[in-house]
């Protein structure tokens, strides 16, 4: 049973599911109602061990989340942008975890494969990656991350195969992927025209994950380094053209942006919630909270951030899907909800009092959460950079 196939069944929920169509409303209903029942119940057990339960990573792919675009043909469910960045920010406002997995499947890995995998390569993979295959999108090293191109990952060319040696860092998804999107440079004196995209299978010999990091937030999704160590192949596997990596990192990146910030306000609108409920219940002086004029201007400085955040993210979406120009777009609603869902999350917290700053209650875990938003896929300085450059021309 599919999501797609049964989004009818979903209830109304109360929430901001305003500037959405019919069909939208309705998915992104389904997606909500999934999360509160599924994943809800085991998001606390999840954090502390640091592990996200294969359960729930069957269950996303039984629903089509972790192939959104991916084309019935291929076993997908030939839907839109827009619906995964919906389906992103509905997991994040119960667990950004679980919308961080679904983040890199479809808007980096499934996305560069649509646009760049030749037809040989679309039947090998596609249809895995909608139905059974984690993927990660292995760009960062530790000599480059904002500087994204001046990777040392290197591919020898020998016969019909590369040879790729490097190591790789912070990639997403790691522990449970079975195919990794690699660049390396397969001509280190053209520079970043030497940097492309090969295909790596977790089996190949010579390619090994290594150890997982442990991290403030997001804990249950598994960030590991990747050891190439001679690791071959095939050049059936490069994806793309050669020396055409840096242009695929550079446009699924800027899309990725846009679904980093359906994270960030579905993260917020959880924070905002639970904010919400607390301050209605929570008495001091005989009465709740949310009568005193100072809680009430602080629900409702978060409320109209969170509304004009995701105003900015549901822009771009249109923008990107429309066709149209969406590269400042993206960066701006990147940077502003990174920022939002940071001090929503800490207002949240705030509005607990101590309660919030124990493990008690959900605000504290969305906290930490949500620091990543303005350092991965790019930082909140290079996307300051971004818009000032189009603004600049």
């Amino acid at each position: 049973m599919d999501l797609m196939a049964t989004v009818t069944a979903a209830t109304g929920t109360t929430g901001p599911l305003t500037h959405l169509n019919e069909e939208e409303r309705m998915f992104a209903n389904a997606v909500r109602q999934f999360a509160r029942e599924q994943i809800a119940p085991h998001v606390r057990e999840m954090d502390e061990q640091a592990q996200f339960r294969p359960g729930i990573l069957k269950q996303l792919f039984e629903l089509g989340l972790m192939g959104i675009e991916i084309p019935e043909e291929y076993d997908g469910q030939g839907g839109t942008f827009f619906q995964a960045v919906l389906a992103i920010e509905e997991l994040a406002a119960v667990d950004p975890t679980a919308a961080v997995i679904i983040d890199v499947q479809n808007t980096l890995v499934n996305n560069a494969m649509l646009r760049w995998g030749n037809e040989d390569q679309k039947s090998r993979y596609l249809p895995k990656l909608a139905t059974e295959m984690v993927s990660c999108y292995a760009l960062s090293e530790a000599g480059s991350g904002s500087d994204a191109f001046a990777l040392q990952t290197r591919a020898e060319e020998t016969g019909d195969n590369y040879l790729l040696n490097g190591r790789k860092l912070w990639i997403t998804n790691a522990k449970e992927a079975g195919l990794f999107l690699v660049f390396a440079n397969a001509n280190p004196e053209a520079g970043y025209k030497g940097i492309t995209c090969f295909l790596v299978e977790r089996e190949f010999p010579g390619f090994q994950v290594g150890r997982k990091e442990d991290k403030l937030g997001i804990r249950a999704s598994s960030t590991c380094e990747l050891i190439l160590d001679n690791c071959r192949v095939p050049k059936s596997n490069v994806l793309g053209e050669v020396g055409k990596g840096y242009k695929i990192a550079i446009e699924t990146l800027n899309e990725g942006r846009i679904a980093i910030g359906g994270q960030m306000i579905g993260l917020a609108r959880g924070a905002l919630d639970h904010a919400l409920a607390y301050a209605k219940q929570r008495k001091q002086f005989g009465k709740p909270i949310a009568e005193f004029q100072a809680v009430q201007i602080e629900l409702a400085e978060m409320a109209t951030e969170l509304e004009a955040a995701r105003l900015l993210v549901y822009n771009a979406a249109r923008l990107k899907e429309a066709g149209l120009p969406f590269l400042k777009e993206a960066a701006m609603a990147k940077l502003f909800s990174s920022q939002v869902a940071e001090t929503i999350a800490s207002r949240a917290v705030e509005i607990f009092g101590g309660a919030g700053f124990t493990k008690e209650y959900p605000v504290e875990k969305l906290y930490r959460d949500a620091k990543i938003g303005r350092i991965y896929e790019g930082t909140s300085n290079m996307q300051r950079l971004t818009i000032a450059k189009q603004l600049l021309g």
